[in-house]
């Protein structure tokens, strides 16, 4: 197995960056590969992926970056996720099953589904997987989401019943997130043990991680024998590694670099529209954020059009400060945001900076654009009287404990989800990733008083009511939408788009295959 050490996949970036590895690499003689015919068997796959840190993980339950994101979709299951055309498909499950006032669910298991050590995946090993996220005394990532559970019982060795204190039309949903796999008993984060279609072979966070094929995956075992994902602090690194074939697949590429894909005859792009936002996060209960007002005028400060432009190079859909697009209840009538410098100036004055304000804008690249995205708005906003200093740190520092949603003013970024699913992640009191402290029990109670809401029009009316007091008052600026951006060798195949916002097909590499060239 080919080990590539960070001094190796690093050494692209010293003579120039990606235009250097343009000119070196547009002569390569295109191969002739076919593509058709029944999927290859064997061989690795090698991903690189931008954002890893020192506080990466392995654990089911915690998945904070991107390349956190693509081991947990590969270790584990959920069951059920969301398919190519955001439609909910069963995994684990083949049932999830609610009664007429959404209190009760019943949950049947996929017949034969085996972890990866060959053991049957049962009802307790639901229950312990719940019980494990929503733990009072640890809470993981979508402890939020089913913190309403009351109690879970076995009703057979393939049933489930999920009792809940407060009804949840939604629940299943839920239930669908990554960050919800299911994880045997006597699960050890240290030595994980899952139901997905590969195993943890080795691990250094930050770096790589090298991921062998479980030939008890419940779907039948993935074509490649191992994948191995790289982690890169910079996107140009990561690209030239692209094109030095050093790796064969690269996701979240930024969009201005996806030029130098359309130039190479050995490359093709991945795009998907999606539902992924990279936000700007002021804080609501620290000053100068604190007052509406300034939010307001840091909103508006914002030419969307022009941010889309410069930092998607026009590859996504305008934000409009409301998350959850694909939501059927996602408010397209409230009025578009736009920018306008005077208004933003008016609101300033009358919250007391008649000469404008100064803040500090933490950024990292911990996304695909996010760098760039703060240097278009420092430029912008300073149009409104808003000087913005950039404070720019490696991402490990930026999601290290302490640092992390304490910002006054920084940035986030966040894959396609429904709008229930969504805010309980980031603007409830009791949300893991409240990074503008939007703590308002009055808007959580209606949060929740939502959720359980079975008539549908009914529960999407309550939705763009909530969406309206974010959209108001809220301390995200969510200024666009970004088409995902992926590119590969053409060797890889079986890509296929994916509106999560998860690179490489929501990363579910079991289905990718390598054809000979």
């Amino acid at each position: 197995m080919l080990q590539l050490s960070r001094r190796q996949l690093l050494q692209a970036t010293v003579m120039g960056g990606a235009t250097l590895a343009l000119a070196s690499c547009s002569t390569a003689p295109v191969d002739d590969i076919d593509t058709s015919g029944p999927p290859k068997q064997g061989g690795t796959l090698r991903i690189g992926l931008v954002g890893g840190s020192s506080t990466d993980t392995v654990d089911a339950h915690v998945p904070t970056s991107t390349s956190d994101a693509a081991r947990v979709i590969n270790l584990y299951d959920a069951l059920a996720r969301r398919d190519d055309d955001y439609n909910l498909e069963y995994r684990l499950a083949e049932a999830i099953e609610p009664n007429a006032d959404a209190t009760e669910w019943t949950i049947t298991l996929r017949e034969g589904a085996q972890f990866s050590d060959g053991r049957p995946v049962r009802p307790e090993d639901v229950m312990f997987s719940y019980d494990r996220i929503r733990d009072p005394q640890d809470p993981k990532s979508g402890a939020a989401s089913i913190s309403h559970i009351d109690s879970m019982e076995v009703l057979d060795n393939r049933r489930l019943l999920i009792r809940l204190a407060v009804a949840d039309a939604a629940l299943v949903d839920s239930l669908a997130e990554y960050q919800m796999g299911i994880v045997p008993e006597d699960y050890d984060p240290e030595h994980p043990i899952g139901a997905g279609p590969f195993t943890l072979e080795d691990f250094t966070a930050g770096q790589s991680t090298t991921l062998v094929r479980n030939d008890n995956y419940w779907a039948g075992p993935a074509h490649l024998d191992a994948v191995r994902i790289i982690d890169f602090q910079e996107e140009d690194a990561m690209l030239n590694a692209l094109l030095s074939s050093q790796v064969d697949a690269i996701g979240s590429l930024n969009h201005a670099l996806a030029r130098v894909i359309d130039e190479d005859p050995r490359l093709s792009t991945l795009i998907s529209e999606t539902g992924m936002w990279l936000p700007l996060t002021m804080r609501v209960d620290v000053a100068p954020f604190d007052d509406v007002r300034v939010r307001q005028a840091m909103r508006l400060a914002v030419n969307r059009q022009q941010m889309v432009d410069q930092v998607y190079s026009g590859q996504g859909q305008l934000g409009n400060d409301m998350f959850a697009l694909y939501d059927e209840a996602y408010p397209r009538d409230f009025p578009q945001r736009e920018q306008d410098v005077q208004k933003a100036k008016e609101l300033l004055a009358e919250a007391g900076y008649p000469d404008g304000i100064e803040v500090d804008l933490v950024t990292s690249e911990i996304q695909s654009g996010a760098v760039r995205t703060a240097q278009v708005f420092a430029e912008q906003a300073r149009e409104a009287g808003i000087t913005v200093n950039i404070q720019q740190v490696d991402s490990s520092t930026f999601y290290a404990s302490g640092n992390y949603l304490e910002y006054p003013l920084a940035q986030s970024f966040w894959y396609t989800r429904n709008f229930l699913q969504q805010v309980n992640q980031c603007a409830t009191a009791d949300s893991p990733f409240n990074e503008t402290h939007w703590v308002r029990e009055d808007f959580t109670q209606r949060v929740h008083e939502a959720r359980a809401i079975v008539d549908k029009p009914e529960r999407e009316a309550r939705i763009r009511e909530l969406q309206q007091e974010l959209y108001d008052e809220g301390g995200y600026i969510i200024w666009g939408f970004a088409n995902q951006v992926d590119a590969y060798h053409n060797y890889v195949v079986g890509l296929t788009p994916h509106p999560s916002g998860v690179p490489l097909s929501q990363a579910m590499f079991h289905k990718i295959w390598l054809a000979e060239a």
